[in-house]
């Protein structure tokens, strides 16, 4: 960018005649203007003006480098310009990678809206439970529940993830309602699996915040918390889940809230994306669209009288 910017200034000389007058339109004092000409001819081992005292003249290595250079420089204005207007209009293409079932539920429901109000956008969306690489992916954001584990991106909340253990009521009738959490042990617990990380020991929070640890096992483990749904609702035990992907089974009673006073580790939803600084207007818009329509009382919300 340095060599750039004294072409540029190169060039100013060489339309103008002389170092002052080409200093003076780049807001420059003289004598920066002669160093980083200076800079620029002992960068390219060749000498680029004829110093005469009334005017300059360009070499015939000059005349090349100004015929050759100023459609580089202004290429480099042109798209530099573009960019810059590009940042008050949300245009191009954005990339984003989705957890399958909140996206569905909860992301693809707001898309028409978004795009409607960005007519120049476009979208690609990715649905997965996998951890994506959003460098090496080539996406722009991901959208991230649970604790976060790499601390290169940046990551701003959108929500809580309050989370629950919950059980049909057919089961705790045949089963029996645990009433602390050691007696989880005794019981049929579907654990989430993942290669990550342990899911087999859940930690739960009284109300007067003791914290306690137990190790759960069942007869049913998988990486999609959609079967551990459906294993719930079955009656075949005792899951950990997300409110937001249970709160419609807890409202109708078909999932029961278990060890309601104890409360499992907080989580949260968040957007992550690769970096802080020159975030592409795309994203801020997304991000900041999403921060409107989840933060504020989520539809998954449960009262107490849902439990």
């Amino acid at each position: 960018m340095d060599r750039l910017s004294d072409i540029a200034l190169f060039l100013r000389v060489v339309d103008l005649g002389t170092i002052s007058a080409a200093a003076r339109s780049l807001d420059l004092s003289v004598a920066v203007a002669s160093q980083r000409l200076q800079r620029l001819e002992k960068g390219l081992n060749v000498r680029l003006l004829h110093r005469t005292t009334r005017r300059l003249h360009p070499t015939p290595e000059g005349l090349a480098l100004a015929e050759q250079g100023r459609d580089l420089v202004e290429g480099l204005e042109a798209l530099t310009q573009d960019l810059r207007s590009s940042a008050d209009n949300v245009t191009g293409t954005l990339r984003v990678t989705l957890p399958h079932s909140f996206g569905r539920q909860y992301i693809s429901p707001l898309l028409p809206e978004f795009l409607n109000r960005y007519p120049r956008l476009d979208l690609c969306v990715g649905l997965t439970d996998q951890v994506v690489d959003l460098v090496g992916e080539g996406y722009d954001l991901g959208i991230r529940i649970g604790i976060l584990e790499d601390s290169s991106l940046v990551a701003r909340r959108l929500a809580d993830d309050e989370r629950v253990l919950c059980a049909s009521p057919g089961y705790l009738a045949r089963h029996g309602t645990p009433q602390r959490p050691s007696d989880l042990v005794d019981h049929q617990c579907l654990v989430l699996s993942s290669n990550r990380r342990r899911q087999d020991i859940w930690h739960l929070t009284d109300k007067q915040g003791q914290s306690e640890a137990v190790q759960v096992g069942g007869r049913i483990r998988s990486n999609q918390g959609e079967m551990l749904t459906e294993a719930v609702l079955g009656g075949l035990g005792i899951a950990q889940h997300s409110v937001w992907h249970i709160h419609e089974y807890l409202r109708s009673g078909q999932l029961s809230v278990v060890l309601p006073d104890y409360r499992l580790t907080e989580t949260s939803i968040y957007a992550v994306m690769p970096q802080r600084q020159l975030v592409p207007p795309r994203v801020r818009a997304f991000v900041a669209f999403l921060g409107e329509r989840l933060a504020e009382h989520p539809v998954w919300a449960l009262r107490r009288e849902d439990q």
